[in-house]
């Protein structure tokens, strides 16, 4: 664990040893050269809510690229809650698997203790990624101003480009709905 200080703030973190899930993924090289591509580097703030796994989800499928380094961030108040750790383990390990698996993206993994905006942006800083990724609830502009986001507050503050993901309201389902076919009973 090592303390970082910004404005009287102290932010420690620990790492997640994340299980080998096998070997390197084909197409890391370079086709031309034989040397290995340099993929990009992605922050992904994840919690134990459906908000984030859907942000997860969404960056696997329309941002990662074959190459890219998925850096998993965690942000807890204590760091010595044993409980939270483990269960932080648990599915840090969970979604490595599911990125290799999905998007062949490595994964590395880390519980940053402190405010949750604060500790995110100073890890963006740290790693200097191409985005960082995060989950909202949705809530209403007016709404998210006053009583203030994680969002909000790495929007404004995130030296990276930050891309927030709204969870989605039924669009499937009206999609769905659209697309079925009327049925033979019907007059049509």
């Amino acid at each position: 664990m090592e303390p970082v200080r910004e404005d009287e703030e102290v932010f420690s973190w620990t790492d997640v040893k994340l299980p080998a899930v096998g070997p390197e993924p084909a197409g890391l090289k370079d086709w031309e050269t034989g040397s290995r591509r340099r993929g990009r580097d992605i922050i992904m703030a994840m919690d134990h809510g459906p908000n984030s796994k859907h942000a997860f989800d969404w960056a696997l499928v329309h941002l990662c690229k074959i190459g890219d380094t998925i850096h998993l961030v965690h942000a807890v108040s204590s760091l010595k809650n044993k409980i939270v750790y483990d269960t932080t383990q648990g599915l840090m390990e969970k979604l490595a698997l599911e990125a290799i698996q999905v998007a062949k993206v490595r994964t590395v993994a880390r519980i940053v203790e402190g405010d949750v905006g604060k500790a995110i942006c100073k890890e963006a800083e740290r790693i200097k990624p191409a985005a960082v990724v995060l989950g909202s609830r949705g809530r209403s502009l007016m709404r998210s101003v006053l009583q203030g986001s994680v969002g909000e507050y790495c929007f404004h503050n995130c030296k990276s480009a930050p891309i927030i993901i709204v969870p989605g309201k039924g669009i499937l389902s009206k999609l769905e709905k659209s697309l079925t076919l009327p049925s033979r009973s019907s007059n049509y």
